[in-house]
């Protein structure tokens, strides 16, 4: 038998294309207009995307079917991949190290205290449901979408800045937690609705895997970074160094997936153990000198708003005028947002903005969406853990931390800067 090669009808891409268009455009021209106003430009792409996936509402439903297309989300993903990247390759392994500390005691405190609150504001609203759904609700709040953050800082060129430093780290170690904190309680949701105890161990192993996963791919990805590029130099062809930093980072994107951690946290690690001495000898094999962060520079400006749009487009503005959505929705938002404030007492530097950390620890973003997401398939005797109504609140939780985080975390960096601008204006002065 001969090979058959497989094959895609045009309207499997034809959709995809036309989404593309609206998207890019939509997201360039919102970015514009924040950006006109002082805000990142991560806001605007965000409204973009919730105009585009809200059109039903005005009677236009062409559009409705983008938000579920794979083939958009397989773009998104590897758009966020490349941000997570680029964030990782602007960081300093030693740098992070020193806020170490500070970054584990932030996520803690940013995982216990929004849990706690969930939990009661559930509990208040619906007391008659399981405690195990309040228990579910709360692990919704406790995860901090990295992305939404990560976009704002390097808008801000504030990537590497105590503040940025911490609030990286604990995002990062924020989502570990967060999928431990997922599994554990959907494994306890999961066996009850089983009449089984649920195994303490399989916690432990999440624990283990994720804290074994992390050190490795920052002692042995330096080492295999340093032998992968000293290989490469010796090849001949163009556009190496890209290959093979592409290469890498898919990499550890794929061994976290494959042990049961987020994709970009392995994206991350990956530009965090990339050292521009590694792969100096292939950035002297391209005629303009390029380095990695410069070569990511076009792909990031086409993929990294296509995630951000699509997060847009899922946020269903319809679920505000269903009844007890609103109220429930605002006292979640209220718990989402002084939760994370309270992680920021973790900050252990002098002299380090605490009320920054906090505001960057705020969006939910996607890992929100995701928990709700699993809540509503898993059931306790025949209820759903998560009802329409309390899915729904949690989407207006996640909308509405993602949309405030950008202008409240850029309008308090443009405080901290100020008073940095007026010494250097004076120092300026006086020569």
């Amino acid at each position: 038998m001969g090979y058959e090669p497989a094959t895609m009808k045009d309207t499997d891409i034809l959709p995809v294309l036309g989404a593309m268009v609206l998207m890019l455009l939509g997201g360039k021209l919102g970015g514009s207009l924040v950006g006109r106003l002082g805000q990142s430009p991560v806001l605007g792409e965000l409204a973009a995307g919730i105009v585009i996936g809200n059109l039903g509402l005005l009677g236009i439903h062409g559009l409705d079917s983008l938000r579920g297309l794979a083939g958009l989300d397989l773009l998104a993903q590897i758009g966020v991949l490349f941000l997570l990247f680029s964030v990782g390759l602007d960081s300093d392994v030693k740098q992070m190290m020193a806020v170490g500390a500070s970054s584990l005691l932030v996520a803690v405190l940013g995982v216990i205290a929004p849990i706690g609150l969930g939990y009661f504001c559930s509990a208040w609203f619906f007391p008659h449901h399981n405690p195990l759904t309040h228990w579910f609700v709360g692990a919704t709040l406790c995860a901090t979408s990295v992305g939404i953050t990560a976009r704002v800082l390097s808008d801000l060129n504030r990537t590497t800045s105590t503040e940025g430093r911490i609030i990286l780290g604990a995002a990062v170690i924020d989502d570990v937690l967060g999928l431990i904190v997922l599994a554990v309680v959907a494994g306890v949701i999961q066996a009850a609705n089983q009449g089984k105890p649920f195994q303490g161990a399989s916690a432990l192993w999440i624990v283990g895997k994720a804290a074994l996963f992390l050190v490795g791919a920052v002692t042995v990805g330096q080492w295999v970074s340093r032998r992968a590029f000293g290989l490469a130099a010796r090849l001949h062809g163009e556009g190496l160094l890209l290959s093979v930093a592409l290469a890498f980072c898919f990499g550890l994107a794929y061994l976290a997936g494959r042990i049961g951690l987020a994709p970009i946290v392995g994206a991350f690690a990956a530009g965090l153990v990339l050292d521009e001495v590694d792969y100096q000898p292939l950035r002297d094999l391209d005629q303009a000198g390029r380095g990695i962060p410069q070569l990511l520079e076009p792909i990031n400006t086409f993929l990294v708003p296509v995630f951000f749009v699509l997060m847009g487009m899922r946020v269903d503005l319809s679920v505000f005028g269903m009844r007890g959505v609103l109220g429930f929705a605002a006292v979640l938002t209220l718990a989402a947002v002084a939760g994370k404030q309270v992680c920021a007492l973790g900050v252990l530097e002098k002299q380090t903005d605490r009320l920054a950390v906090g505001l960057g620890m705020i969006p939910r973003g996607e890992v929100g969406l995701i928990f709700a997401g699993i809540g509503a398939t898993l059931t306790i005797a025949g209820d759903r853990v998560v009802s329409p109504s309390v899915f729904s609140a949690v989407v207006v939780m996640v909308a509405l931390t993602t949309l405030m985080t950008p202008p409240l975390l850029g309008w308090r960096l443009r405080q901290l800067d100020r008073p940095r601008l007026a010494r250097s204006a004076v120092a300026r002065s006086r020569r």
